[in-house]
């Protein structure tokens, strides 16, 4: 079911499933919405009570100001559970929607049960990074969205993808467009700013999972290397055949994982 409900004082568009005996939140990533879980979430449900949300300045949500913080953002999240009556969770997010499980996960860990990231990462953006946030932001001052959505749509998918999912790209592709010029200035804002949480994560002492693609080009295998050293706590999971769009690319294989994950840890 969808609904609209105001959390922290900010329009906030929701869907909750309702049933259930553990409750899985999920949050979409950069320039997504809550409807990009449709099919994964079938998967999922009615195992789990399945809850996600427009990300403040994405989707349908409100936009509040030049600045959404992945705090900001977490402490709408938050409200909006207490509004749901939830005590306690499993979070996942994927991409930018992980950095706000972590904000998240750093201002009320005792919500969580575990805490689940689908090719995202723990660190801040690097110099090379923000440059090219900032640029971005003048691509849309520039009304220059469509641009955007051709460019970064299909790089979200492995090569080997892209033609057997040419529909989900131009539905990401559409989905960007219709996302508001000030939603994705404040998000890009929030992002630049947001905080290194590597020893965070390494002192959370909850269930964690990194979820990674063999050919992610946004997080390149390498780089996920790395992450693992950095994060010896965390379970690790690998998607063979993935680009940074594990939940669509190999949605069963994902689907798996995070029962897996839940049920070990419920």
């Amino acid at each position: 079911m969808e609904k609209f409900i105001t959390a922290n004082n900010t329009a906030l568009r929701i869907a909750d499933s309702q049933t259930g005996d553990n409750c899985l939140v999920l949050l979409h990533g950069y320039l997504e919405a809550l409807d990009v879980w449709d099919d994964f979430s079938t998967l999922l449900t009615p195992k789990y009570r399945i809850i996600a949300i427009d990300i403040p300045g994405h989707g349908i949500s409100e936009t509040k100001g030049e600045v959404h913080s992945m705090e900001f953002i977490a402490d709408v999240l938050h409200d909006a559970l207490i509004k749901q009556s939830i005590e306690k969770c499993f979070l996942a997010g994927h991409s930018m929607g992980g950095y706000v499980a972590q904000a998240f996960a750093a201002k009320y860990p005792e919500m969580l049960k575990g805490i689940i990231f689908i090719h995202s990462t723990p660190n801040p953006d690097s110099p090379e990074k923000k440059e090219n946030r900032k640029r971005e932001i003048e691509l849309i001052k520039q009304d220059k969205k469509e641009l955007i959505a051709t460019l970064f749509a299909a790089k979200g998918f492995a090569e080997e993808n892209r033609q057997r999912l040419h529909v989900k790209i131009e539905e990401l592709e559409e989905l960007i467009c219709m996302t508001e010029d000030d939603g994705i200035i404040a998000i890009l804002n929030g992002l630049m700013e947001r905080a290194d949480q590597n020893e965070m994560l390494r002192k959370l002492n909850i269930p964690e999972l990194f979820i990674f693609g063999k050919h992610d080009e946004f997080i390149p295998v390498e780089t996920a290397e790395k992450i693992i050293n950095e994060q010896p706590q965390a379970e690790i999971a690998w998607l063979e055949n993935s680009g940074h769009m594990g939940y669509m690319e190999e949605p069963e294989k994902t689907a798996e994982i995070i029962s897996t994950f839940i049920d070990s840890h419920k």
